[in-house]
């Protein structure tokens, strides 16, 4: 199992390390082969450029690896900029079947998000060459850093990286999984297998609270969600989390009354604050592609609202959806939902997380996709696919 660390730790970190003990818990063997881009600071930036597009270092090291463990999978996470997909490449010159987890849109767009200047934005999807990333400084405001993961990706692409060496795909969601294929990946070889909770916290109790749990950025929707409390608050509201947003949110927190911020707190209090919290708000208008947040409100009994867009829809109720960057439209569902009934509510979000978001569950799916990419099994398991709506 492979994964390039994030200097702020992020969902795709937390992931890569609950499969890896998923897998380990269950009597796989596991061995890790992990990078941290902390240590890019210490690096020359052209070579760090270079290194991004093609790494011989991770070639090499991989390669070595391989030779040492005879794995019979490699599944890689992140590869992004240290690893590289040069990764890839290593493990099919060792004949070692790969699947790659698609946490996010990095191969079909510079900055990863299709998201540019406060909306969704599909400029590159289907364009072997990104120009129009490089032009907008997509990645980090620069032309420079955005050249660099724009020219990977058309590279990667003249090549036939994705398509000729990885084996096969994991995406969380239908919509993800479209918005790959639309960019040309080859849609037989994408599985959609759901993120899930290493340990089940059990239900709360529930409160009369609202929470926004996030990085405090703009796709992250933190604005619609304080214009909705400006204008009429319809009960106190926590917000956990920091990021580039956050004077807006304490100055938020100083005007408004019923509004909170409780900045970064450990995951155990995060947890009993959705557990005490009557609904988790998720006001994203960019195109998550899943949601550890809801999953693990549903984990607590707690009911979501959230912004019908991207994978979210997917996850949450067509009535407890509302329009993205639509404060009003927040403020009509947030009512609607606290004027049903919330025994019931709770019941329905412990029944999803039972349901389809439980380890045991996803441990059967991750095994049918390693199946998939090549991986023999003596006995082979009960194909398992996750599926929101009714299968193709």
């Amino acid at each position: 199992m492979m994964h390039n660390f994030y200097v702020q730790p992020g969902g795709e970190d937390a992931v890569f390390r609950a499969e890896a003990e998923l897998l380990r818990s269950r009597d796989v063997a596991v061995s890790e082969y992990a990078v941290h881009n902390g240590a890019l600071a210490e690096q020359n930036k052209m070579v760090a450029s270079a290194n991004a597009v093609f790494s011989w270092s991770s070639f090499g090291a991989l390669s070595e690896l391989l030779e040492q463990e005879k794995p019979d999978v490699v599944h890689v996470h992140n590869t992004f900029p240290i690893l590289s997909p040069s990764i890839y490449y290593a493990a099919k010159r060792g004949r070692v079947p790969i699947v790659r987890t698609l946490h996010n849109y990095r191969p079909l767009c510079p900055a990863a998000t299709l998201f540019r200047d406060g909306q969704v934005c599909e400029s590159c999807l289907g364009r072997s060459v990104p120009w129009p990333a490089v032009r907008h400084k997509c990645y980090r405001g620069s032309r420079v850093t955005t050249a660099v993961a724009s020219t990977a990706k058309a590279l990667h692409e003249l090549a036939g990286t994705y398509d000729k060496q990885v084996d096969h795909f994991i995406i969380m969601t239908d919509f993800g999984k479209q918005k790959y294929v639309e960019g040309g990946f080859p849609a037989e070889r994408i599985s959609v297998k759901p993120h899930f909770l290493a340990q089940d916290p059990g239900p709360g109790a529930g409160g009369n609270y609202a929470l926004f749990v996030g990085r405090l950025a703009e796709e992250k929707g933190v604005e619609t969600l304080l214009n909705a409390w400006r204008r009429r608050p319809g009960m106190p509201l926590k917000i956990v989390g920091d990021g580039p947003l956050r004077d807006l949110v304490k100055a938020a927190a100083e005007a408004i009354d019923e509004v909170e911020w409780l900045g970064h707190q450990p995951k155990a209090d995060v947890l009993n604050l959705m557990g005490g919290a009557g609904v988790v708000i998720v006001p994203s208008i960019w195109y998550e592609p899943f949601g550890l947040v809801i999953i693990e409100a549903y984990a607590k009994g707690t009911p979501v609202l959230a912004s019908n867009i991207g994978g979210l829809s997917e996850l949450v109720d067509g009535a407890q959806l509302f329009k993205p960057g639509d404060p009003d439209d927040l403020d009509e569902k947030l009512g609607a939902l606290l004027r049903g009934d919330q025994a019931g509510l709770r019941r329905q979000a412990r029944a999803r997380f039972e349901s389809d978001f439980t380890a045991e569950r996803n441990f059967g799916l991750l095994m049918d996709v390693y199946k998939r990419a090549g991986f023999y099994q003596p006995e082979p398991s009960p194909t398992l696919r996750y599926s929101p709506s009714p299968p193709a």
